[in-house]
């Protein structure tokens, strides 16, 4: 968009990944509510608040702030072509020390899905948490029968490592969850301390 200021912290051919801007809430809320119905199978009940200026305004805070001290990077994402606000991905829980683990979320418009989008913006938080942030093993967990889900984290690199039992409420029910993981390739094995 002509005049916006770059303020993309990742990005790829196609997209750019950049924390929440207050600028943001109008194409923010706008894309949540369009895809209410499209996303309510696979998230936890949305209630009304969730979506209101006060609460977009704390997220904005709280990306700031967790981004600051590197307990989470969470990104919206936009096409580069139009700019226009397409999903979110976030990198959360982000554990240091013995761990150095975080786990990952996505979603996208409807309309956006199956194009690639979410495949560069993994990909490319993948490589930010393994490379800047240095962690080692990215966590995901999904709905069993989230078919493009499993495809996706399956495609990114992700092994399968079994079920969380009642793991979410998604849709007003505790549901189970399939669990991924990512590892950085030197997670195998004796740190460099010498600990096994």
């Amino acid at each position: 968009m002509f005049g916006r200021r770059k303020t993309a912290i990742l990005e790829t051919k196609r997209i750019e990944l950049s924390l929440p801007k207050l600028r943001d809430y109008d194409e923010w809320s706008e894309l949540c509510a369009k895809n209410a119905a499209f996303l309510s199978p696979w998230e936890p009940k949305r209630y009304n608040e969730l979506h209101t200026l006060q609460n977009f305004k704390e997220r904005v805070k709280w990306s700031a702030e967790s981004y600051k001290n590197s307990s989470a990077a969470p990104f919206v994402i936009r096409r580069k072509e139009d700019h226009a606000l397409i999903g979110a991905i976030t990198l959360d829980n982000i554990r240091k020390g013995p761990s150095q683990s975080g786990t990952v979320g996505y979603w996208l418009g409807e309309e956006f899905t199956g194009l690639g989008y979410m495949s560069e913006a993994l990909s490319k938080v993948v490589t930010h948490a393994f490379t800047t942030l240095d962690l080692s093993r990215i966590e995901a967990a999904t709905l069993k029968n989230n078919q493009p889900s499993r495809k996706l984290l399956e495609n990114s690199g992700f092994r399968y490592e079994g079920v969380a039992q009642s793991y979410l409420q998604i849709d007003g029910r505790w549901r189970p969850h399939v669990l991924y993981a990512n590892l950085r390739r030197d997670r195998i094995g004796a740190t460099e301390t010498g600990m096994s």
